[in-house]
């Protein structure tokens, strides 16, 4: 048995080099961004997650393969890529360099290893087991069971509901069956219970680029992950592909878990795949998320309903502009509604979607807000009027994802100050 020395490190603005941008740095490149390390990424290609955070600004991409120099003042060494000649060649470069050194392809010949984390508020329980990782990860999940339920004595977890037996209900991960997670607005902690308790048990994980970077960073190193937004093709041939993989991952006897940003059944095309799976007769179960609609606008002080203010609330999607003729919207009728609009993956169309609010008689003084990010580190909220809110979002760099919120409760919650 290996004997290890434990230590947490404190890495904000420290550079950490990762080699390989493939599933294994897709997994493990978040945690290290949530701690703040400056990470540089050198890889000659990425997966669609990891280029979103390089176009985020998040992350520092060289596009070539690992040089010797690329270890120079860095804190730490992620090794992620599976050619073992070009992985000895990096970790070689940082044992010459006294740099800590962790290699997904070989933990014998790194000098550092990744434990199975689980984290729960400002808690992070790491966990080793000399080498052993499936204990490790059983340990883990026991730790985070208890930490969840409130079973886990000492650790200050809030009281278990009136009439909570103390141990949550067990779903046995069934081979040749498909979960439909949602993943939640962004916060890892905003998964549900049971979505993280059966993303723990998954053999395969089909996961959106939206899905929290964090709970991928939790999964066992053996599970299968498929990004699904590396999925080449149009939108239609792309979602095809994502169903045949999910149904045949399941008929190989595999419990896929499909992680979804937010909820599967709210612009997410969980249907699709629900009705692939009932065809190809594999069981399907859908566990639901909180959808950013109305997360992301809590985040920001905007509740979607509020006594005296709005009664009524419609989500629409505005990826689709309104002068296309595929649009299913009806714009007009949104224009004339007193409640509130909230509208997602709209940022693109933004300019059209307030022209047509606005020319179908909503007025331009109607409160507006556009919310970046919601509910994670990079949230960023820009309050306006249907009049100005293009102008003042341009003017801020605003980028997807982002929500957009027309309508009085904007300003329901001015008076409270928000954290």
């Amino acid at each position: 048995m290996t004997e290890l020395y434990p230590l947490a490190l404190r890495l904000t603005d420290r550079k950490v080099l990762v080699v390989g941008g493939g599933a294994v740095a897709t997994r493990r490149v978040p945690a290290l961004l949530s701690v703040g390390a400056r990470v540089l990424l050198v890889s000659p290609e990425l997966t669609p997650a990891l280029q979103s955070l390089v176009d985020a600004g998040r992350l520092t991409w060289v596009a070539r393969r690992f040089q010797p120099v690329d270890v120079d003042e860095a804190w730490l060494v992620q090794v992620a890529i599976d050619d073992d000649d070009a992985a000895a060649e990096v970790s070689a470069a940082a044992l010459e360099r006294r740099v800590f050194c962790v290699r997904a392809d070989d933990r014998d010949a790194a000098t550092a290893w990744t434990p199975a984390v689980t984290r729960h508020g400002p808690l992070t329980v790491a966990v080793t087991a000399g080498g052993d990782p499936h204990r490790a990860q059983v340990v883990r999940d026991a730790i985070r069971d208890g930490l969840s339920d409130g079973t886990l004595p000492g650790c200050h977890v809030p009281d278990a509901p009136a009439g909570f037996s103390g141990a949550a209900p067990q779903v046995p991960a069934a081979p040749g069956r498909v979960v439909l997670v949602g993943a939640g607005p962004g916060d890892p902690e905003l998964i549900t219970v049971k979505g993280r308790r059966l993303l723990a048990a998954a053999d395969v994980v089909v996961a959106d680029r939206l899905v929290p970077g964090l709970l991928l960073d939790e999964l066992r190193p053996e599970v299968e992950l498929v990004d699904a937004s590396k999925i080449p093709y149009g939108p239609s041939k792309a979602q095809e592909e994502i169903n045949r993989i999910i149904v045949d991952r399941a008929r190989a006897g595999a419990f896929v878990v499909r992680l979804k940003g937010g909820d599967p059944y709210v612009f997410g095309r969980g249907g699709e795949e629900a009705i692939a799976c009932a065809e190809a007769g594999i069981p399907v179960t859908v566990v639901p998320g909180v959808t950013s609609s109305i997360a992301a606008a809590a985040v920001a002080g905007i509740p979607v309903t509020h006594r005296g203010v709005a009664h009524e609330f419609t989500v629409v999607s505005g990826h689709v502009a309104p002068d296309d003729p595929s649009s299913l919207v009806d714009w007009p009728s949104l224009a004339g509604m007193r409640g509130t609009v909230v509208i997602l993956m709209g940022l693109k169309n933004l300019p059209k979607i307030a022209a047509t609010l606005l020319a179908n008689g909503r007025p331009a003084e109607t409160p507006a807000a556009v919310v970046q990010e919601g509910t994670t580190g990079e949230q960023r909220v820009v309050r306006a009027t249907l009049g100005d809110v293009v102008e003042k979002t341009a003017a801020a760099g605003l980028r997807p994802p982002a929500i957009v919120v027309v309508g009085d409760v904007v300003n329901a919650l001015s008076a409270v100050p928000i954290p």
